[in-house]
This record gives structure tokens, sequence and C-alpha cells, in this order.
């Protein structure tokens, strides 16, 4: 399997959701998002959320990256445009 998959490319308005390796780097992540998965923005994907942001709408522990069911040693996580 490749170190980062799209498994939703689109998750509201502006997120899309990966599948990647738990030490993927947010470089390595928003290459193959801006690749496979183009956003259509000037900035395209730039922003893999990592840690709760307060006052935001990713304050919320749904929004940290979180274990794959289909193998724990990979973690989903959201990306922002």
């Amino acid at each position: 399997m490749d170190r980062v998959v799209v498994t939703r490319p689109i998750v509201g308005i502006c997120l899309m959701q990966v599948c990647a390796e738990a030490d993927t780097t947010d470089e390595e992540i928003l290459a193959v998002c801006n690749c496979e998965n183009p956003s259509g923005t000037t900035n395209g994907w730039s922003k893999v959320i990592r840690v709760a942001v307060e006052g935001s709408m990713f304050e919320t522990d749904k929004a940290l990256p979180a274990t794959c069911a289909d193998d724990s040693s990979r973690l989903h996580f959201l990306v922002l445009c």
C-alpha cells in the first residue's frame, strides 16, 4: 500500500481525508493530495490537521488524526484547502 492514500476526496466544503503511515510528513500528505485530488483553489490543499485549534471548527477531537480501522499502523488525517 502507498504511504498516503486518498480515502475521502471531499469532506464538507473544504476538507478531504487520507489514510497514511503514522510517520508521514505534512509535505508528503499535501503532495499526494494536490496531485491526486486537486482542490481547485489558488492555494490548493495546504494544511494537515494534526492538533486541535481552540475557537475553530477543528477544536474537537473528531478533527484529529485517528487510527485506521483496517490497519492500526496507519492514521486517517483531515486536510484543509
